[in-house]
């Protein structure tokens, strides 16, 4: 009976919480400027018009810039946070780790103003460059909390015997570890990339003059002529997401199928 309700709480909430983001895709290819049931009609021309925006094109290579630096220097930290969490016992060590994944739980709105004021403070303009750093604040706890269940199953007699056989702790770490947690790695690249990608009250903030993909979206929706365009394009960031997330997850249960452990709990 437990089990039952359980099958069925869980069925009522995915329905709930994804028919509406599976019905944008279905109005992407309504003949109709208005958004709403009944669909006058099929058609991919919201799709070719989304090729000949100049503006949306250019935040769209905005907001890849950023998402490329973000997963890069988040993984980077990433993998010095997990390996130092799992590996080493230091002074406050929870209380610092707690501090580290605080982003996890503070609004984001907070966040934002609070980079704000400081990057103000410090005479930053604001740019891509402002943006990349709030994002990388946001995502370095989502990579940690990825690449902790890589070290944590990772054998450390590997790394003894690589270095009884003659190799440094560098080279240790570079032809032994990274390849053993390389699944990890990746995946940690694709949820902050995602993460970073999707981002819009840190970039709302921090922008400035060079909007991102998510800034554009929220400016066309004042008119209504594009909110056509504007689903065509959330349906693509949308298909993005979950191809990258899938991709995540994909790698990530690599790594434990590899490794031996269970699911960890931050």
């Amino acid at each position: 009976m437990k089990f039952r309700f359980l099958t069925l709480y869980a069925v009522v909430f995915m329905f709930i919480l994804y028919l509406p983001v599976l019905l944008l895709p279905l109005f992407s290819f309504n003949d109709s400027t208005i958004v709403a049931f009944p669909i006058k009609g099929f058609t991919t021309h919201w799709y070719e018009t989304l090729l000949k925006e100049e503006p949306m094109l250019l935040s769209l290579v905005n907001s890849l810039k950023v998402a490329c630096a973000t997963a890069f220097f988040s993984t980077l930290l990433g993998i010095c946070g997990a390996r130092a969490v799992t590996r080493y016992n230091f002074f406050a060590k929870k209380t610092i780790t707690a501090f580290v994944m605080l982003p996890l739980v503070l609004p984001e709105i907070i966040i934002a103003i609070s980079l704000l004021v400081v990057l103000l403070r410090m005479g930053f303009d604001l740019s891509l460059f402002s943006v990349t750093l709030g994002h990388i604040l946001m995502t370095v706890p989502f990579s940690i909390a990825v690449l902790i269940s890589s070290f944590e199953g990772f054998d450390k007699s590997l790394e003894e015997a690589s270095m009884d056989l003659g190799e440094g702790p560098l080279m240790t770490f570079f032809r032994v570890t990274l390849p053993m947690v390389a699944p990890g790695i990746v995946s940690s690249l694709l949820i902050t990339f995602t993460i970073s990608l999707d981002e819009f009250i840190v970039a709302f903030f921090l922008s400035g003059t060079e909007p991102t993909l998510p800034i554009y979206i929220w400016g066309q929706l004042r008119f209504t002529a594009k909110l056509p365009t504007v689903v065509a394009l959330g349906s693509c960031l949308l298909i993005s997401s979950f191809l990258l997330l899938w991709m995540a997850e994909f790698f990530r249960r690599r790594v434990q199928k590899r490794t031996g452990i269970k699911e960890s709990v931050l």
